[in-house]
């Protein structure tokens, strides 16, 4: 990024290609037009502006690729901005500032064993994670994905997932709150999943994506577990407005969602009463 441009003036971009996932969900890949890499680490955002409407904060759900413009969104159609969104086509142009935030750490997690709990749409952003760790999966021990969401016609990627499960070291769970007539998965919410799972609590590291109300119970299942609280990494995301720690929007106590998040490490701050 240029470092001398004002950093409230989105960059522009083009949006090159569109999937209808669900009927709230979107792909968007986006390609920039004023630099070569987004540059950005799994688990961060940006911010993206539609052009007489507003700008919302989005996480990206490609892997870090150094040596293309190109990177990918999944947009929720639930605000004016992201309504906005979906109306776009191949070829317009948007803006875009970042990427913003914290981030999950690859290295940090090689030689463990890892466990991914995706809720919903989380599976967006943590997908950028997954695909990261897969570029080496033999860097790393069992790589287990549990994903949840209320029924089938949410789920999102799961032809990505069969491709992953190709590893020998990927185990792929899936359960939905509410089945169809063609369902033959588990029927339930995410932490019915958990208690299936072997875990070998002190080496492995956790990622947990998804709604608010998701996480109370996927940690307390996680302590069930034996797992240490600093094992724990969550993306907590809360009313970003700005991206850069300025308006206040997301501020939690003394911690920016924005900039001191929004992943963060559970041991840092069970402490907030707010965190959950």
């Amino acid at each position: 990024m240029n470092l001398n441009k004002n950093i409230f003036v989105p960059e522009k971009a083009q949006i090159v290609e569109i999937k209808q996932l669900t009927q709230l969900e979107k792909y968007f890949k986006i390609k920039l037009l004023e630099r070569n890499s987004l540059n950005h680490k799994p688990g961060q955002f940006v911010m993206v502006t539609v052009y007489g409407v507003g700008e919302a904060p989005i996480s990206v759900s490609s892997p870090p690729e150094p040596n293309s413009n190109e990177f990918e969104l999944v947009v929720r159609k639930v605000g004016t901005v992201t309504y906005a969104m979906h109306n776009l086509k191949i070829g317009d142009i948007i803006g875009i500032r970042g990427p913003y935030g914290t981030y999950f750490s690859a290295e940090k997690f090689k030689s463990k064993d890892l466990l991914f709990i995706a809720g919903g749409i989380g599976i967006a952003p943590l997908r950028s994670f997954i695909k990261e760790v897969l570029k080496e999966a033999n860097k790393y021990r069992k790589i287990t994905i549990l994903y949840g969401a209320k029924s089938p016609s949410y789920l999102l990627f799961l032809d990505e997932m069969k491709k992953w499960q190709k590893n020998k070291n990927v185990t792929i769970s899936i359960t939905v709150d509410e089945p169809d007539n063609n369902w033959n998965g588990n029927v339930g919410v995410i932490t019915t999943l958990i208690p299936m799972v072997e875990i070998d609590s002190l080496n492995t590291l956790v990622t947990i994506v998804g709604p608010p109300v998701m996480y109370k119970f996927v940690l307390l299942a996680l302590m069930s577990k034996k797992i240490p609280d600093e094992n724990i990494y969550l993306s907590f995301e809360r009313k970003m407005q700005c991206g850069i720690g300025k308006c206040g929007n997301c501020q939690i106590q003394n911690l920016y969602a924005c900039i001191d998040g929004p992943v963060f490490c559970w041991a840092n701050i069970k402490y907030l009463e707010e965190a959950l």
